[in-house]
C-alpha cells in the first residue's frame, strides 16, 4: 500500500453560507491523500497502473468551480466522492481550506474515508 498526495491544489468556486459569498468566485485550497495499492505501478511503469494525478487534479478543480454549496463540509463530500471514484482507492483524506475569507484565520474541514 502507498499515500499519494496532492497538496496545495488551487481552485476557484462559489461556495459559502453567506450569500454573497455564492455571487462572486472566491479561491480554495484543497490537499488530498490517497492510499492505493501500487504494485502493478512499481513493477509495470505503466500510467494505467498509477493514480493520474493531472486527471484527480482536474477532476478536483472541476468540481469546484461548477458546483454551488454552503457549506465546505458539503464541498468536501462531494470531493471526496469523487476521489472514490477509483476502485483502487482504499483511504483517502482531503482537507478544503478557504483563505481570505476570515481576517488572520483560514478555515478548513477534512474528511477521512476508509473502503
Amino acid at each position: 500500500m502507498a499515500r499519494i498526495a496532492l497538496r496545495g491544489i488551487r481552485a476557484m468556486g462559489r461556495h459559502g453560507a453567506d450569500p454573497g459569498e455564492r455571487r462572486r468566485e472566491q479561491p480554495f485550497v484543497i490537499d488530498v491523500a490517497v492510499e492505493l495499492d501500487t504494485t502493478a505501478a512499481e513493477t509495470g511503469d505503466e500510467l494505467s497502473d498509477a493514480l493520474d494525478y493531472a486527471e484527480l487534479h482536474r477532476r478536483l478543480v472541476t468540481i469546484v468551480a461548477s458546483t454551488s454549496f454552503a457549506l465546505l463540509e458539503r464541498l468536501a463530500r462531494a470531493l471526496l466522492d469523487a476521489v472514490f471514484e477509483d476502485e483502487r482507492v482504499r483511504f483517502a483524506a482531503l482537507t478544503i481550506a478557504k483563505p481570505g475569507i476570515l481576517a488572520g484565520a483560514t478555515p478548513s474541514v477534512t474528511l477521512e474515508r476508509r473502503r
